[in-house]
């Protein structure tokens, strides 16, 4: 290496300074210099990357560590408590829940979700038992009913056993409603819960089951082997239990029960078929007049068919023009004289002909079409009435017009009387309301204030059948009436039976007495027509005298 400089003074050069150096030993200094530091240089490396190692070492030991705390004081807890979350949507609410011995907030939500689950749990329980059980008695309700008897025959099915099913019904129960009012109604429904209730524990078997269906609606399963035996023993206890009185506000209750027997796998296979069946042997049950037991046949299931058809046809018959009014007369036996008619139903179906009265009035009462085609029919034979006038040559004869029970336990019939006058102009006193003795037994208190609303209206009230109900006489006292018809079974043995006769004159002798009419029908003959006029009854219907007749034959005969 050459360096060279000039030496000046001022402006002037005086000469110059060269220097030389030989760079190979700064070449070797530097090489070696070079070669010191790289080994420094490796040394420091190799000191780091050991520090470096043993930090990541030690942030390895923290991590896993923060890991593990973090993995069972939140992680596990809150995947316990989603695991619990879906068991309990599933239903399952006995779920295991991890200890809660911190109070952090992890502890507060661990207890939290406890409260959660027991309160659910709790709450899960009084909404079954509301949903499963009956809210008045207690009893097991139709839900749940029906859930234990599709087990029930299962269970049955496999061990190849018999079982009951019965099906009762509490009669007349809506009188009650009616009359005391639903409070009481409810204390009757709960003495006799407890009175089947009673009867199921002694006559039922350990494995019999007891619900209520609603209203005064009861089924019991009999689950034993000889079921068909438990179930007619239970059946007959039932009805004679159901039938004994209860006290009500220092008053008697007559009810009693219908109920209908149904036998797997004899009558059906399967839970609603069995309900179904149980039904109709309980509706047939009623037909049979109530207070008794039915088993189920395959010929029920026809007979209900056929009344399901009816009731169909029923409806709208009287739009169509089916149904029509006949008129039988009614006669003073002192002259022979008529002085009114009684207003018959008749049904003429276009395919089925002539249906006897007995047997769709029967349905139009179970259907409750009564309560339409009653005010019609009244309607229609005040308005057929009023134009007598002009062909009777002013004798005022009246029209007695039928009222079924289920017309005056409705409560309304006085309105619609009121309102069937006001239509038509017809005087009240050519008009007489006939009501069942049956009817006005079956509750006095209720018959008593209709009548007096009829009698305040002028209009006057006749019962019919009388002899057939219970303790008839007696009730002519507290139920206001101003006639009474001598059932037709009195007038038709008359002649042959001497107690038929005795009772028939004690009867007209005991309702004169009273200041009442009395009226017979059903007079076929004239010697029952005689018999009856010796012993002074006032009025007399039947055939004898003449058959009912449609409104142009009465207009004929009238002129």
């Amino acid at each position: 290496l050459e360096v060279v400089a000039p030496v000046v003074l001022g402006s002037q050069r005086l000469g110059g300074v060269r220097v030389g150096m030989d760079l190979v030993g700064v070449r070797a200094q530097q090489a070696d210099a070079d070669a010191q530091l790289e080994s420094g240089i490796n040394e420091v490396g190799k000191r780091h990357l050991l520090v470096g190692l043993v930090m990541l070492l030690v942030l390895f030991l923290i991590a896993a560590v923060v890991a593990v705390y973090v993995q069972r004081t939140l992680v596990q807890p809150v995947r316990l408590l989603a695991d619990a979350a879906r068991r309990i949507e599933q239903g399952e609410y006995a779920v295991q829940l991890p200890p809660a011995h911190s109070n952090d907030e992890v502890g507060d939500l661990v207890r939290s979700f406890g409260r959660m689950s027991q309160a659910i749990a709790r709450h899960d329980r009084e909404v079954r038992k509301l949903a499963y059980t009956d809210a008045l008695t207690g009893l097991t309700n139709r839900l749940a009913f029906r859930e234990s008897l599709e087990q029930r025959i299962v269970q049955a099915g496999q061990r190849g056993q018999r079982m009951a099913l019965l099906f009762v019904d509490v009669d007349d129960f809506k009188r009650v409603n009616d009359t005391l009012g639903h409070e009481a109604g409810d204390e009757v429904l709960l003495r006799f819960v407890d009175r089947i209730s009673q009867a199921v524990g002694r006559h039922g078997g350990e494995q019999s089951l007891l619900a209520r269906f609603g209203g005064d609606e009861f089924v019991i399963l009999v689950d034993h082997e000889d079921a068909a035996t438990r179930a007619m023993d239970l059946a007959e206890v039932l009805v004679a239990e159901l039938a004994r009185p209860l006290s009500m506000n220092n008053r008697d209750v007559f009810l009693g029960s219908s109920i209908g027997i149904t036998l797997y796998p004899d009558d059906a296979s399967d839970a609603t078929s069995l309900l179904k069946n149980g039904d109709i042997a309980m509706y047939q049950a009623k037909l049979a007049g109530k207070n008794c037991y039915r088993y189920y046949s395959r010929a029920m299931d026809h007979a209900v068919e056929r009344r399901v058809h009816m009731e169909q046809e029923l409806r709208g018959a009287w739009e169509r023009g089916e149904l029509h009014l006949v008129y039988q007369p009614i006669y003073r036996t002192r002259d022979r004289r008529m002085v009114g008619v009684e207003v018959l139903l008749r049904w003429q179906h276009p395919q089925l002909g002539a249906i006897p009265p007995s047997v769709f009035i029967q349905v139009a009462e179970q259907s409750g079409l009564i309560e339409v085609l009653g005010p019609k029919v009244l309607r229609a034979a005040c308005m057929e009435a009023r134009r007598w006038e002009a062909v009777a040559g002013g004798e005022q004869l009246f029209v007695s017009v039928n009222v079924s029970p289920r017309q005056l336990r409705s409560g309304d019939l006085a309105a619609v009387v009121a309102q069937c006058l006001a239509d038509s102009g017809l005087p009240a006193a050519r008009l007489h309301i006939e009501l069942t003795e049956t009817a006005v037994i079956g509750d006095e208190m209720l018959a008593a204030s209709l009548l007096d609303k009829l009698h305040r209206n002028g209009v006057k009230v006749w019962l019919d059948d009388f002899g057939t109900g219970f303790s008839g006489l007696s009730h002519l006292r507290q139920v206001p009436v101003d006639g009474v018809k001598i059932d037709r079974s009195f007038v038709a043995d008359m002649q042959r039976d001497p107690d038929d006769l005795a009772l028939t004159t004690a009867i007209i002798a005991m309702c004169h007495a009273l200041g009442i009419t009395v009226v017979a029908e059903g007079i076929e003959q004239q010697a029952q027509f005689d018999l009856l006029a010796q012993r002074s009854c006032d009025l007399a219907q039947g055939y004898w005298l003449s058959r009912p007749l449609s409104s142009t034959a009465l207009l004929e005969l009238l002129q």
